[in-house]
């Protein structure tokens, strides 16, 4: 099967987004593509060329984002292979699932190693010297309700703290102060930092998770999709008076 054609843009945005292989971040690949822009997907997985094949990528670069020079050179081979570099959307994540009794020090420094160093150092090669030459960018880092309600799941009797990791909940509470943070420096460049905070959503990384949704305002589990929606808004001209800001898409699970 042939891959989607883009509609035709005469003067198409470059988008990176990493974590793209699969989940959310590939349909946040796929929705920016379908939007018209050439998009760029940045995994770990061997995986990632054959998503982008089959859903019309522009390219794919293998990378470990916790590498932080290949990280940072592969940002830069991008915005120099297409010419610029319009949209950096930091999507790659892990999440440990052990107790706090049981938390490892291996586990900790992945989780914020991925989760959050990685963010901070995709954004400084994104605006340094790219975005802020130009005089535009969006930077576009996909946090979670974790970072807002110390985990999502329920506590157990044996005192764990949810699906979410402790380490996973501190990363991403890092990441959305992290967005507010950037996004102060980088504004009068014309470059707005913007985060996304996913509730429960049916993805690989969710394979098997109780959430307890029941209790949410609306009743069930997100889809990548409506995450891709929130970014694709964000990476958009609507909402160039907005930087800062944490959108979240959780069915009001903050809430419940």
């Amino acid at each position: 099967m042939s891959a989607p054609s883009a509609p035709s843009n005469p003067h198409p945005r470059v988008a990176l987004v990493t974590g793209a292989a699969q989940g959310i971040g590939e349909a946040i690949a796929q929705r920016l593509i379908a939007d018209g822009d050439r998009v760029v997907l940045l995994d770990i997985a061997p995986t990632v060329k054959d998503t982008a094949a089959r859903i019309g990528a522009a390219d794919a670069v293998r990378v470990d984002v916790t590498d932080i020079p290949e990280l940072q050179s592969s940002i830069h081979d991008v915005a120099t292979q297409f010419g610029r570099l319009d949209i950096l959307v930091n999507c790659a994540g892990t999440c440990g699932r052990e107790s706090f009794e049981d938390l490892s020090p291996a586990t900790w420094q992945r989780d914020i190693d991925t989760n959050l160093t990685a963010m901070a150092f995709a954004c400084q090669a994104a605006v340094f010297p790219h975005m802020k030459e130009q005089g535009s960018g969006r930077l576009i880092n996909i946090a979670s309700v974790s970072g807002k309600v110390g985990g999502i799941g329920p506590v157990d009797p044996a005192g764990r703290g949810g699906r979410s990791g402790a380490a996973y909940a501190s990363a991403k509470a890092g990441a959305i102060n992290l967005t507010r943070w950037i996004a102060r420096q980088v504004g009068a460049w014309g470059i707005t930092a913007n985060a996304v905070a996913p509730g429960p959503i049916s993805s690989p990384m969710a394979a098997g998770a109780e959430y307890g949704v029941s209790q949410s305002p609306i009743p069930r589990m997100g889809e990548p999709a409506e995450v891709a929606a929130a970014v694709a808004y964000l990476a958009g001209p609507d909402s160039s008076y907005t930087t800062g800001t944490c959108l979240h898409v959780d069915g009001g699970y903050v809430l419940a």
